[in-house]
């Protein structure tokens, strides 16, 4: 299995999403920073500290700074999505959960919303159980 973030913990509250995990197949020294990209525009980036004690690390994404960038688009009502990645500069590990032998989560696993505004904010798994951030905007679904 290739190095990635193991999520063992997904918190979505208090205006942020708070992440919980270990350093899966991978040196975890040095600082680390959770990184999101904008899956529409990929050079579009936001990151945050992660704080790592030897290969568990923890961090949160703040729902209103994610808001603001996606409303940044001429969307109307519609979904932008952000990947989640942890980093130390050199290497970007994919924020995932495959070690727990549960396969399918993004049918399983749903996460509440918080809005910003007009704008709400989820993590959700995708098919190949990374852990992603939607962003819809419009009424609340």
């Amino acid at each position: 299995m290739k190095p990635h973030a193991e999520i063992t913990e997904v918190w979505p509250r208090d205006g942020c999403v708070r992440l919980v995990g270990h350093i899966h197949g991978h040196p975890a020294e040095g600082e680390w920073r959770l990184l999101l990209t904008r899956r529409s525009h990929a050079e579009q980036r936001l990151n945050y500290p992660a704080q790592v004690k030897g290969d568990r690390f923890e961090g949160e994404l703040p729902v209103a700074d994610v808001a603001a960038a996606t409303a940044t688009a001429e969307l109307g009502v519609g979904v932008e999505e952000w990947d989640i990645h942890l980093t130390d500069g050199e290497v970007e590990l994919r924020a995932g959960r495959r070690l727990d032998d549960i396969h399918g989560k993004k049918k399983i696993m749903v996460f509440p919303e918080q809005r910003v505004r007009d704008i709400g904010v989820r993590p959700y798994y995708t098919v190949k159980d990374n852990l992603s951030l939607e962003c819809r905007t419009g009424a609340a679904s």
